[in-house]
C-alpha cells in the first residue's frame, strides 16, 4: 500500500478586533473571526493532523489555540511565521493601509516608509515554512495559522513568479488557507476559503 502523504495547510488568520491604540500584533480575533475558525477546526476533525504552529501574533495564535483544541493537541509558536515588520509607521488605516501594501510587493528590494522589505520577509518566510515542514517530527498534517502577507510572499515562491505576481487569498476579511504537499514542499491546493474545506 503506498504511503499516504502528508500536507502542510497554511491558513490566513480570519477578522481581526481593529484598535489603534493597540500594537497591530496584540490584535485579537474578532466574534465573527472566531466563529469562522471555530467552523475550519471542526472540518479537521478526523484528519491525521499532528502538529499546530502559529505566528507569534495574538490572532494568529487565537486561531492555532482553536484548532489545537478542537484535535485534542497542543500549538507551538514560531516568530518568523509573523507578518512583516510595520513597527515603523504602527496603524494605518485604509485605505492608505492598502497603498503603502501595494507599495512593498511592487518595490520587493526597498523598504517602503521602514518597512521590512517584501524580499527579505520572504526569504524569512519560506525559511519558516520549509523548516517546520521538514524538521516537525510527526509525521502527519500540519496546520500553520498565521497571517495575508505572509501567504503571499509564500505562494510567490511556490509558484515560482516574482513578488507580488502570484494568486492571493480572496476573502477580504481573511481566513484563507492553501495546502502544500510536506516532502516535496510544493504547492497541492491554491488559496481557499475556510468554509470550503476540500482536503
Amino acid at each position: 500500500m503506498p504511503a499516504v502523504m502528508s500536507l502542510l495547510i497554511f491558513v490566513t488568520h480570519p477578522e481581526v478586533v481593529i484598535d489603534p491604540l493597540v500594537p497591530v500584533p496584540q490584535w485579537p480575533l474578532n466574534e465573527i473571526g472566531r466563529a469562522r475558525m471555530e467552523g475550519f477546526a471542526e472540518s479537521l476533525v478526523g484528519r491525521n493532523v499532528s502538529a499546530v504552529y502559529a505566528s507569534t501574533e495574538r490572532k494568529a495564535m487565537d486561531g492555532a489555540e482553536i484548532v489545537a483544541e478542537h484535535l485534542g493537541l497542543p500549538y507551538r509558536t514560531a516568530e518568523d511565521l509573523s507578518e512583516n515588520d510595520r513597527s515603523a509607521t504602527g496603524y494605518i488605516a485604509p485605505p492608505e493601509f492598502w497603498e503603502v501594501v501595494r507599495e512593498v510587493f511592487a518595490n520587493p528590494t526597498k523598504s517602503i516608509r521602514g518597512w521590512e522589505r517584501a524580499i527579505d520577509a520572504q526569504t524569512r518566510i519560506v525559511g519558516a515554512v520549509t523548516r517546520i515542514a521538514r524538521e516537525e517530527p510527526t509525521t502527519g498534517d500540519i496546520v500553520i495559522v498565521s497571517h495575508g502577507g505572509v501567504g503571499s510572499l509564500l505562494t510567490d515562491h511556490l509558484q515560482k513568479v516574482e513578488i507580488g505576481q502570484g494568486s492571493r487569498p480572496s476573502h477580504p476579511g481573511g481566513g484563507c488557507y492553501l495546502v502544500i504537499e510536506r516532502q516535496s514542499f510544493t504547492l497541492a491546493r491554491d488559496w481557499r476559503v475556510i468554509e470550503d474545506v476540500a482536503l
